[in-house]
């Protein structure tokens, strides 16, 4: 005993804070009688009693489990209030300005914010690796022998790049099974129910997106399907009821793919009260940090005043479509997105050229990155001058912006022209889909997403607007000084960095 005291005081000094806020929490805690970490049998597949730290009497656990089962329900509400006491039972800590807060006045989305000022480098919060869900865990813990036919039916169905996701969701759905009996119960039941992302999308919704962004959709639905019913009925140590509930498994789903990350050594994991954190595009305020013992910190990454949100980076910040996709919100904050060039073939040489979704941008002051230039020259090159093709890529690949420049020159009319006919057909494009959308709203309650589709297309047009609007006055790459605008890091790979 005296040495797991030791060992909770000797972490907590290594998460100090510059006003110890949370160095007071974290030690009150470990005077208490909490735990900081599941007992050993807290990832036994049966049902289990709850972790010594949970207090029945405060927060209504039922040590036999399945008598208040969790209620995944679009309408059913979040219980934010229980799981604050159960994360503070648990030894999870947080500085004393941390705080939950909810915009929306109906708890759908809660967001961290700070209610004090914090220096660069300040830990906000610190989870026990006992409480973090994580795909090996998972895997160690349920993928048996008789797991063998639903792995061969992911085989089958080209699902097996997800297979630390699906034990992930089996993982929900064991502990969704054990109700209140559940060690996690509390941080399950405060999980949001209602999803905006594509997943969750209608049909018809996926009609009225442009076309990446209707691909991306399909896509995400089209996994979902996958890894849900159709694979879950397979799992031997699941309920009936479970196996065949088509919303259960749906919600399980959602759960994984918008609340679990990459950690550096690759397991996927979900950190309850860390998964709090909204995302940040024009720029992050916290990062995530593991130690060797797999323990989970969070740490400012610059002076942050108080009364301001406390955000990470989920993914990249130039890709606005992946992001509604995959996690159901419009970033509106970002500085540029796709240019939506989607050639029929990208060889290697585009690709060498800069051909990528994060590289081929529009940035919202109406500058157009070089690599949608340079893509622009090479396909027209590749319809008229095979040579000045094979010009451009050998000047490409030895750094020679001296001859790059004169191609552009030579073929600006008409690599501008085919950039203003890409511009005015896309618009078009988006006027046709908001048309659609308008046509139904009538019927907002069976496609209660189409307003977050309408203000998307409505944003990617904006961002289409500020464009170059004629030849005469669009933005040439190479018309600037060739030293700052060739040699410097190129802003076209630029990614959060706090």
């Amino acid at each position: 005993m005296t040495k797991r005291i030791l060992l909770l005081v000797a972490t907590a000094f290594a998460c100090v804070s510059n006003d110890g806020g949370i160095v007071k929490a974290f030690v009150a805690s470990s005077s208490s009688s909490s735990t900081s970490a599941p007992p050993s049998d807290a990832t036994s597949v049966t049902p289990r009693r709850e972790p010594r730290g949970l207090r029945s009497s405060t927060l209504g656990y039922d040590r036999h489990g399945y008598e208040a089962a969790i209620d995944v329900a679009e309408t059913a509400p979040r219980d934010i209030a229980s799981f604050e006491s159960w994360a503070y039972e648990c030894g999870i800590q947080r500085n004393e300005g941390l705080v939950l807060t909810n915009d929306d006045g109906m708890g759908l989305d809660v967001s961290v914010a700070t209610t004090t000022a914090l220096s660069a480098g300040t830990c906000v919060l610190y989870v026990p690796e006992g409480w973090i869900l994580s795909s090996e865990k998972a895997m160690a813990e349920l993928r048996t022998a008789d797991m063998d036919q639903a792995e061969k039916v992911l085989s089958s169905i080209n699902a097996d790049s997800e297979l630390r996701q699906y034990y992930l969701m089996i993982k929900i759905l064991v502990e969704y099974e054990k109700g209140e009996g559940s060690p996690w119960y509390a941080w399950l039941n405060s999980l949001p129910r209602y999803y905006t992302n594509a997943a969750s999308m209608t049909p018809f919704c996926c009609l009225c997106l442009p076309s990446l962004m209707r691909k991306l959709a399909v896509r995400e639905r089209g996994n979902m399907s996958r890894l849900s019913v159709g694979s879950i009925k397979l799992i031997p140590f699941l309920n009936e009821d479970t196996k065949y509930d088509v919303e259960l498994c749906n919600w399980a789903y959602q759960v994984v793919y918008t609340r679990s990350f990459e950690g550096p050594d690759g397991d996927l994991r979900i950190v309850p009260m860390g998964d709090m954190f909204n995302h940040g595009s024009d720029y992050v305020e916290i990062e995530p940090s593991y130690d060797e013992q797999g323990n989970y910190y969070a740490y400012t990454t610059c002076e942050v005043p108080a009364g301001s949100p406390l955000r990470t980076s989920y993914a990249d910040p130039t890709n606005p479509s992946f992001l509604l996709a995959r996690y159901g919100f419009l970033d509106e904050m970002t500085l540029a997105t796709f240019c939506k060039i989607i050639p029929s073939h990208v060889n290697r040489d585009m690709e060498e050229l800069g051909y990528a979704e994060n590289r081929m941008l529009f940035y919202k002051n109406g500058d157009v990155s070089e690599e949608v230039w340079d893509v622009l020259l090479y396909q027209h090159l590749s319809s008229t001058k095979i040579g000045d093709r094979r010009a451009l890529m050998e000047a490409h690949k030895r750094g020679d912006y001296e001859m790059k420049r004169t191609l552009h020159e030579k073929y600006y009319p008409e690599t501008s022209s085919a950039l203003l006919e890409h511009i005015n057909d896309f618009l078009e494009q988006l006027d046709k889909l908001s048309g659609k959308v308008d046509d139904r709203q009538r019927d907002i309650n069976d496609h209660p997403r189409l307003p977050l589709i309408l203000r998307h297309n409505q944003f990617v047009r904006d961002v289409f607007m500020t464009a170059p609007a004629s030849p005469q006055v669009m933005y040439r790459p190479w018309a600037d000084d060739i030293s700052t605008r060739y040699k410097k890091p190129r802003s076209l790979t630029w990614r959060l960095e706090g």
